[in-house]
């Protein structure tokens, strides 16, 4: 057996150096056995790489979604042939109006070769509740919040519950 010359990546011009010798390595058809240990531990050191400067924990996941969009020269129609939903759904999630579920998640994590942890994670949507349907739900609120005071002060008494249904 052949003797590996790698040592752990401890920059990025190493990195590069790396990745590009991994993807010459993996165009080639004739590997023998000792390539094959030579593609699995520059594979390990890569990936020890990428865990510790991963910058994908900086940027949201739609965002994320934007630009890897943007990298595969791909536009939301494209995305309803592969995550096979409605283009409803995809111009929700573009806008950040719908969440991913977890299904879509692996569907792009698929697609694009990416950690499912990339989309995975917390995001805030817009709110879609408009102007009058939120004053109405602050309206209720409000008499819900008076109508337990009342209780609470001996004004008003307590119901059980299947009264209320009735």
């Amino acid at each position: 057996m052949k003797t590996l010359m790698y040592t752990i990546i401890k920059s990025e011009t190493q990195y590069w150096e790396y990745c590009n010798k991994l993807s010459r390595m993996m165009e080639r058809s004739d590997n023998k056995p000792d390539d094959l240990d030579e593609i699995e531990l520059l594979t390990l050191l890569i990936e020890k790489w990428d865990d510790e400067h991963s910058t994908l924990n900086e940027v949201g996941p739609i965002s994320l979604l934007h630009s890897l969009m943007q990298d595969h020269k791909l536009k939301a129609k494209d995305l309803v042939g592969i995550l096979g939903v409605s283009k409803g759904l995809v111009s929700d999630i573009l806008n950040y109006k719908k969440g991913l579920s977890k299904d879509i998640i692996r569907l792009l994590s698929s697609y694009f070769k990416v950690s499912q942890e990339a989309f995975n994670r917390p995001y805030k949507l817009k709110n879609p509740i408009n102007a009058p349907e939120k004053a109405q739900v602050l309206l209720e609120l409000k008499e819900a919040v008076e109508t337990l005071n009342l209780v609470k002060e001996g004004k008003l008494k307590a119901r059980p519950a299947k009264e209320l249904l009735r």
